[in-house]
């Protein structure tokens, strides 16, 4: 049974600028993943064999508001959902409608695999969902299931028109790149998104968990892959962003832009305003990074009073990496907490 309102004590105060890293980067952007489990089983996210957190280790979604809530209070203004897949959590709908709520906050969006739009999308949008991000690797099902190992692309792409109905403005598509894997469907993945009047971002693999793959073998950078879609599509540079790290070109002809987010060969941490929190409820202010704070055992130990709460984030501020080094850690990732431990 899901309360009206999470437990919170006196309110915090506002830090002078906001949350500051200790690089005077300012936080104004939270990711928070309220499940590690996903209906899918991407071979560049998970292994083939998972095992995911007990219920008991999970965020509760009354916990989960009661951090969004604190950190909308410590100014910032950009929350997004995400997993796992986040909406094979149960109630996940009225966590999204409470945040959606929350006096400040300016944007909540949503990353998502696609497979339970079908039937959430018009719900997502009356909760105040603004934008969805929208995982597609490939428009041919037989890949799609080989990537994901479980998945229906059908799915998924019923999802894409239920959103497009439900009247999202901003829908962004998620490719993965990767070498021998899709690097031949980019076109057609951008001629989709344009035909849509949608976005694409394409993504360098990042070499988070042990998959069981050779991420070197298959790595694809930006700049070969903007190559290749300016053989077919008039690409123009803009500065336009949509508060992460994507760095985006407008498609000639179109509203549609294509935008590219890599890790490896644009290292973007200059200009991080984001944290993470996990679903175990664990604060990475970095995610190339293993600095945390574990938040989940403040909330139950305190749960009438977010100073102490106020007090870890503060922090783990402190705790942020001036950046990473996806790279070097290619071979051997640096970091063995799954991406959907983490949050997408």
């Amino acid at each position: 049974m899901i309360s009206e309102q999470a437990p919170s004590g006196a309110p915090l105060h506002l830090p002078p600028g906001g949350l500051m890293d200790r690089f005077g980067r300012r936080i104004t952007y939270l990711r928070l993943s309220i499940t590690d489990r996903c209906d899918f089983r991407c071979t560049y996210c998970m292994a083939e064999e998972m095992t995911f957190l007990p219920h008991g280790a999970v965020l509760s979604l009354e916990e989960a508001l009661r951090l969004v809530r604190i950190f909308v209070s410590l100014g910032v203004t950009k929350v997004r959902i995400t997993g796992g897949e986040p909406l094979v959590r149960r109630n996940a709908l009225w966590l999204l409608q409470e945040i959606g709520r929350l006096q400040g906050l300016k944007e909540l969006v949503l990353t998502t695999n696609g497979s339970q739009l079908a039937r959430h999308a018009a719900d997502l949008r009356r909760a105040g969902v603004s934008r969805l991000n929208i995982s597609l690797d490939t428009l041919r099902p037989e890949r799609f299931r080989t990537i994901t190992r479980i998945g229906d692309l059908a799915k998924v792409l019923d999802g894409v028109e239920a959103a497009l109905a439900a009247g999202f403005s901003r829908i962004r598509l998620n490719a993965v790149m990767q070498q021998g894997v899709n690097d031949d469907e980019l076109g057609d993945l951008l001629a989709y998104a344009v035909a849509r009047n949608i976005d694409l971002a394409l993504i360098e693999e990042m070499p988070l968990g042990d998959t069981g793959h050779d991420r070197s073998a298959t790595f694809l950078s930006s700049d070969a892959a903007r190559a290749r879609l300016a053989e077919r599509f008039e690409l123009i540079p803009t500065l336009e962003n949509s508060g992460g790290p994507a760095r985006y070109w407008r498609v000639g002809g179109s509203d549609s832009r294509v935008g590219f987010i890599s890790p490896h060969s644009h290292n973007f941490c200059d200009t991080c305003n984001r944290v993470r929190i996990s679903a175990q409820g664990t604060l990475y202010p970095c995610l190339g990074d293993d600095g945390a704070i574990p938040l989940l055992p403040l909330l139950r130990a305190h749960p009438h009073d977010d100073a102490p709460l106020g007090a870890a984030i503060a922090t783990g501020m402190g705790l942020k990496a001036q950046g990473h080094d996806f790279t070097a850690a290619m071979a051997t990732p640096k970091i063995v907490r799954f991406m959907s431990s983490t949050g997408g």
